[in-house]
């Protein structure tokens, strides 16, 4: 039985052609890919920097948790909005990875995904620190008291919940009418999961917006958590979904419907 299963998943991955790596529409999907994840990341680190140079304190705190939690909601609102129909509005490599497994984008396209959404990143904590006037974007990490196990779990059953959200309300043909608010599903599980996790590891659910502060600061420690703990519960809420909620009898919608 666990073999059926296998089988089931892995009939749907597509490699996809080299061809496509070059098709004008995979690339203009990886820069809407780039821009999206610029403007999420924008907003969201530098929400973070924002609210310790008025306060003077860490977003650790209830109001910093509050004012994180606000920032991502609607910078992921829009960045999904703004690119939904260009490139599925993944802004995530996570997201990129569980709809890889379903067979909804190609692992080629998904790999121009990456590169553009950990660009993204990167630009953004760059223009951050030349527009504060040098103030370092902040690395993920874990709080005190935590260890290394704890954050790698922490950050698999969040992103499991952010990616069978994504899963529920973008990626089902089944979705209806409901498709239509999945940028807010999608923006609020974020928010959500950030009150929730913050405290402990930050809550990043998305491996390129834990690579930009670190490339930036050079920041390293712990940082293979906030990718293999992503992967893992996209991996699993991307499955869970294929095999029991999904239905493969219509012909799947072209990506830019996603």
């Amino acid at each position: 039985m666990p073999m059926i299963y296998v089988d089931r998943i892995t009939r749907r991955i597509a490699v996809g052609n080299r061809e496509e790596a070059t098709h004008p529409a995979a690339l203009k999907a990886a820069l809407a890919e780039f821009i999206s994840t610029l403007i999420f990341v924008f907003a969201g680190q530098g929400s973070g920097m924002a609210f310790n140079k008025i306060t003077h304190s860490s977003f650790t705190t209830p109001s910093g948790l509050i004012a994180a939690a606000i920032a991502h909601a609607f910078g992921l609102f829009v960045a999904v909005a703004i690119s939904a129909n260009i490139s599925g509005g993944h802004v995530n490599p996570a997201v990129t990875f569980g709809a890889c497994l379903g067979g909804h984008i190609t692992i080629l396209r998904g790999l121009l995904y990456w590169i553009a959404q950990l660009l993204g990143s990167v630009v953004a904590c760059l223009l951050l620190k030349f527009v504060t006037n040098g103030m370092t974007t902040t690395a993920f990490g874990l709080s005190s008291g935590l260890n290394v196990w704890n954050g790698f779990v922490m950050e698999i059953v969040l992103t499991f919940g952010l990616v069978y959200t994504v899963y529920a309300t973008a990626l089902d043909s089944k979705k209806g009418e409901l498709g239509i608010i999945a940028p807010l599903a999608i923006g609020l599980i974020v928010g959500a999961n950030i009150l929730v996790g913050g405290a402990f590891d930050g809550a990043s659910m998305n491996p390129a917006v834990s690579f930009g502060p670190a490339v930036v600061s050079w920041s390293w420690d712990n940082h293979w958590i906030y990718w293999a703990g992503p992967l893992i519960g996209s991996a699993l809420a991307a499955i869970i979904y294929e095999l029991f909620f999904m239905n493969h009898t219509h012909e799947q919608l072209p990506t830019a419907d996603y």
